[in-house]
């Protein structure tokens, strides 16, 4: 539940955490008593916690479908993430995911950890996909074949362009916003919305995670594997992994900066896409991660930790942002409010100022002509409380710690 000391600083995180803690020992205790059913959801607790209290919201039949789909692309994820494969026999894998799903005689041994046992336990997750009703087991498969497909095409390629990235981004987590769009469809809780702006909620979340994850991925033993575009990073050094060395902090910062501005292109449509949702678990599981990743580009940018270690919310804020994202109000003030932190940490002297409050600035249009603005919950700070940046920087430097 986080540190005494963290809690004393934010004791209004307290409750929160209580909830959440309480959501958490339920959601244990809803785990199906079919033996791979029950493996699937354990799973998914394991290697999301805070996605699998959201999903567990979600109606039965399409909570099963979500939560598998979920699983069979981690599992995707660990065969295109573990760099100890040799490409000759990740790619094939890669390529004939989607037909794998359908095997439950199939596995394969790869990744670490929780990971490494959902594929040794592939059977399980393959099992439960059989007993997914046809139209969500033919989303799945699309969407696998289609990822797969994408995640070979990178495999031996350099992200060099700026579309490129856009490409790779959309492989890897815009299909994902597809895939999600169509099974609200099949579940006939949603009407389908475009593939345009599913896109767009992909997008803006593993941007967020491309950036955040700098440190971890330039790290990675035995090989690294980056995504920043050589179109961004080389305007600032001549090797991407020159960003984490103190001697260029100020060009590392710039670069981070650029990156940052980029991913921000995408959170008006995720907002647009947000407001069309009718259902009211569909929109929670839907507007809880981006609220997160609009906060988190709050505190990536201008932030050096970025090249230094872990930089992620506190377990506090994270609580409050579960507990408070119930209407579209919420998601427009959350939107307003971090969009603002992340204003004033702008420099006039970075050479992308004027793009990013651009971008900033058609963010908080978007939430002030929605009208909801006065009716929305601050996660950060009272809503009567003035922005400046004597009191912006403290908060954004206690919005650490470990994510739940």
């Amino acid at each position: 539940m986080g540190s005494l000391g963290a809690i004393l600083r934010h004791p209004d995180d307290l409750y929160p955490l209580l909830k959440l803690k309480i959501a958490a020992n339920h959601a244990a205790k809803q785990i199906p008593p079919e033996p791979h059913w029950a493996f699937c959801y354990t799973m998914l607790h394991k290697v999301s916690r805070s996605f699998g209290l959201v999903i567990q919201q979600l109606g039965p039949e399409l909570r099963n479908a979500v939560c598998i789909f979920y699983l069979v692309l981690r599992a995707l994820d660990t065969v295109e993430d573990d760099t100890s494969i040799n490409f000759d026999i990740k790619v094939p894998i890669l390529e004939a995911f989607h037909r794998h799903i359908y095997d439950p005689k199939w596995h394969f041994s790869c990744g670490t950890k929780e990971y490494k046992v959902l594929m040794d336990q592939f059977h399980q997750l393959s099992t439960s996909f059989l007993e997914l009703g046809k139209g969500y087991q033919e989303v799945i498969e699309d969407i696998t074949k289609r990822m797969g497909a994408g995640m070979a095409k990178y495999i031996l390629k350099e992200v060099e362009t700026v579309d490129e990235y856009d490409e790779y981004c959309h492989y890897v987590a815009g299909l994902v916003g597809l895939g999600l769009s169509k099974l609200f469809y099949a579940s006939k809780f949603e009407d389908l919305v475009s593939d345009s702006l599913s896109n767009s909620m992909g997008l803006f979340l593993q941007k967020t995670n491309i950036i955040r994850d700098y440190l971890e991925d330039i790290n990675e033993i035995p090989k690294s594997r980056m995504f920043w575009p050589r179109e961004i990073w080389s305007k600032y050094v001549n090797k991407l992994e020159d960003l984490k060395y103190k001697e260029i902090s100020d060009k590392a910062i710039q670069c981070l900066n650029d990156m940052v501005t980029d991913a921000l292109l995408h959170a008006e449509d995720c907002l647009k896409y947000m407001s069309d949702l009718r259902d009211p678990s569909i929109f929670r599981f839907c507007a809880i991660p981006q609220v997160m990743a609009i906060g988190t580009l709050a505190l990536c940018y201008n932030n050096i930790e970025v090249f230094r270690g872990v930089v992620k919310m506190r377990r506090g804020l994270t609580a409050k942002i579960i507990d408070r994202t119930n209407t579209m109000a919420d998601v427009y003030g959350a939107f307003f409010d971090f969009s603002t932190m992340l204003k004033f940490k702008v420099e006039k002297n970075d050479p992308n100022a004027t793009k990013t409050l651009s971008r900033i600035e058609a963010i908080q249009k978007c939430c002030s002509n929605s009208g909801l603005l006065n009716q929305r919950r601050s996660y950060i700070l009272d809503t009567k409380a003035r922005f400046n940046s004597a009191l912006v920087n403290p908060i954004l430097f206690h919005i650490s710690s470990d994510i739940i």
